[in-house]
């Protein structure tokens, strides 16, 4: 610096003016593979250490030098935004709420890929060797913008975020409130690694068809609705929210995945490892969490105290502070909404589950159950707030477990049949009770529904369909009132007889699971559709006799909710992965879906049953008064038609003996999709995932009894 440099006048309070130039800078941005073409032609804005501007763009091989700025360093940004209308970056950045400043930079960087499948950085960059420094930066070190952008991976050659700061402190640099850019040093040769900017998304089939890639990958999102949303701060941030809780579903969607880091645990108590099946995506292809930032977002400023918008409030919805303690979350991608509701949880779960009296479905037809009703009314504007943001065709796919695919049930329908949309539903529930009459099933006949029920799960077999608040709830070997235990008579019902009104009926094709022991004491577990009330309602008897006949109104419903074969983690999504792996296997050697030794028992138990419903039909007609015998009884009437049932079960069974598999069976509408052998071959990579036997036996819980699964006991069915 020149002497009469320092007599020249301040450029400001902190920084003297300095008249020499001729400094240069260069730089070349790249990808991991040390090729810099996927940058080429993007424009850049650097700034020198008198705050002069200069403008320029890569070359084609993302190279670009700097010279005659004044002395000092200089700012680099290249934040110039998208203007194309590729998709989906033109919809986001032109949609009408949550508008996304997307830059040209991040286009670029989510057309590129990661060298490691994992997502890990590599070492030895070739570009490396012609670089004075090397950095390894992320398109948010670029712009000025990075709500919606992932979370910085820590790397050892990232670029220091003290020299952004002392070049703020000092005044030199753009005038600008945030500190954005990456500082490159006078006199040299700079190489910034680009990370990809790619994101992980659980694979979805939007078929209609039953799958088994759903069946697995929706139960883990069903139970990943019993976590919290895991926003720090939960309420009214200032300026940024983070997502550190795990497992929560903020840090699945928002941090894990967004930052190409594959997660598989959903549940705080969970030990067993179940990974869903992930895709590569764009990352403005993931399944979103709405960006917070007050600068761009007026509805995210914290003077709207309660009125604030922020991700925990748009896309979780806890009602606990109302009353119904529901709980669901919401989001998103350009092909998908997903939706997956909360089962019993809670006291106030178990209480609104025990109530059982019927309303009328103001959204449909027919009658359902008040205390589900009551649920789905409390978060029907919370996703319809959601879907008018965000709703441009994709399929909406729903699930939810227990409570929750009840709940599910009621918004699906409701969703079907809002006006002039035409939402196209798509329901998975596990382990879900009854939640309306027969008027109301027959009236959503056109909705798709896959409801998937556990071996001696209690839960679907309540209400009964005779049920409501009034009426006596009739269990084989047990009569109580919802008020008070009363003594009664036995009757052989279970759920085949009602009492007065509409009955409870379930809605949607049913998938079950049998779980079978085999003499090696392997556990397997067969899906199949029984087509029949006798093995489920039994398993609701069952539950009830493991603490005597005269259960009370307070702990019956806690009876049921704590049946082992009811947990999703426990037992559920085993069972679910259990049944990939065995279409998995079955597709690729082209067998049958049940071995021999399967169908022999499957088929005695129903056989066993079969004729224990004979034998109760011979016992009640003996019991009738001689005048009565031989004439029509609605007793006999629904024994005879679950005979029926029973005979229909055991041809549908003798049916997996003969079925040959398809691809979509398996992997639905991605049967045939580009990214499904990839997705796949990540999936495998995790030993849990390679188990090859030929029943894919159901893994054996880590820790504790409530995941056991129980052996195909006839005793135990009928």
């Amino acid at each position: 610096m020149k002497l009469d440099a320092w007599k020249q006048p301040f450029f400001n309070d902190k920084m003297l003016a300095c008249s020499m130039r001729g400094h240069w800078v260069s730089f070349c941005l790249v990808d991991e593979a040390g090729s810099g073409k996927a940058y080429g032609g993007l424009s850049f804005t650097a700034y020198d250490s008198t705050g002069c501007q200069y403008e320029g763009r890569l070359d084609g091989e993302g190279f670009a030098k700097l010279q005659d700025f004044y002395c000092g360093p200089v700012i680099l940004l290249l934040d110039e935004r998208y203007s194309g209308t590729e998709e989906p970056y033109a919809r986001l950045s032109k949609r009408l709420t949550y508008k996304l400043p997307i830059t040209e930079l991040q286009t670029r960087a989510e057309q590129s890929h990661f060298s490691n499948a994992d997502g890990r950085r590599i070492d030895g960059n070739p570009a490396r060797q012609q670089a004075d420094r090397f950095y390894q930066v992320e398109v948010s070190d670029l712009v000025r913008h990075i709500a919606h952008l992932p979370a910085v991976v820590p790397t050892a050659c990232r670029p220091q975020p003290h020299a952004l700061k002392m070049m703020a402190d000092l005044g030199f640099g753009p005038p600008q409130p945030t500190l954005s850019g990456i500082v490159l040093f006078p006199n040299q040769h700079s190489v910034l690694e680009v990370r990809p900017l790619r994101a992980l998304r659980p694979l979805l089939s939007i078929d209609d068809r039953f799958c088994a890639l759903n069946l697995y990958q929706l139960a883990l999102m069903s139970a990943l609705s019993y976590c919290d949303f895991g926003q720090h701060p939960a309420e009214r941030p200032v300026d940024q929210v983070k997502f550190p809780f795990d497992p929560s579903v903020g840090n699945l969607f928002a941090d894990k995945l967004s930052g190409y880091r594959e997660a598989w645990r959903i549940d705080p108590e969970q030990a067993q490892r179940f990974y869903p099946v992930y895709e590569d995506v764009p990352y403005s292809k993931r399944f979103e969490i709405l960006p917070f930032d007050p600068e761009l977002y007026p509805q995210n400023r914290p003077e709207l105290k309660d009125d604030q918008e922020h991700p925990a409030r748009m896309h979780f919805f806890d009602d606990e502070a109302f009353g119904t303690d529901t709980q669901a979350f919401i989001t998103h991608h350009d092909e998908v909404i997903l939706i997956a509701v909360r089962g019993t949880y809670s006291h106030t779960d178990v209480l609104r589950d025990a109530n059982a009296h019927q309303v009328v479905f103001a959204d449909g037809v027919g009658k359902v159950h008040e205390g589900f009703y009551l649920a789905y009314r409390a978060m029907r504007d919370f996703v319809l707030r959601y879907l008018d943001q965000f709703y441009e065709g994709q399929r909406i796919v729903i699930c939810g477990h227990s409570l929750g695919g009840a709940i599910a049930l009621l918004l699906s329908e409701g969703l079907r049949r809002v006006p002039e949309v035409n939402y196209d539903v798509l329901l998975y529930t596990y382990g879900a009770p009854r939640a309306a009459d027969s008027k109301f099933t027959d009236g959503a006949s056109a909705l798709v529904h896959h409801r998937i029920v556990n071996h001696n799960d209690p839960v679907p077999s309540v209400p009964a369909p005779w049920m409501n608040t009034t009426a006596k709830l009739w269990i084989p070997g047990a009569v109580t009132l919802f008020s008070a235990p009363t003594p009664g008579g036995l009757l052989f019902a279970a759920g085949l007889v009602r009492v007065g009104g509409n009955p409870y009926q379930h809605h949607g094709e049913q998938q079950h699971f049998m779980p079978i022991t085999l003499e090696d004491g392997t556990q397997a577990s067969v899906l199949w559709k029984p087509g029949c009330e006798s093995i489920q309602e039994a398993a609701c008897n069952r539950a009830l006799q493991l603490h005597g006949d005269m259960p009370d109104r307070d702990n019956l419903l806690k009876q049921l909710f704590q049946a082992d074969q009811h947990f999703m983690t426990a037992s559920y999504i085993p069972a679910a992965w259990a049944t990939l792996r065995r279409w998995q296997h079955t597709l690729e050697s082209q067998g049958p879906l049940v071995t021999p030794r399967e169908y022999a028992l499957l088929d005695h138990a129903l056989e066993t049953m079969r004729q224990q419903l004979r034998d109760k039909n011979r016992e009640l007609e003996q019991r009738r008064p001689p005048n009565q015998r031989g004439q029509a009884h609605e007793h006999n009437q629904a024994l005879n038609a679950e005979i029926d049932r029973l005979n229909t079960s055991r041809e549908r069974l003798h049916s997996l003996r003969w079925r040959r598999l398809e691809v979509r069976d398996v992997y639905g509408s991605h049967s045939h999709s580009a990214s499904l052998q990839p997705s796949l071959k990540r999936w495998f990579s995790h030993r849990e995932n390679r188990e090859r036997s030929p029943v894919a036996s159901v893994p054996s819980p880590v820790h504790g009894d409530r995941g056991r699964v129980h052996s195909l006991d006839i005793d135990s069915i009928v």
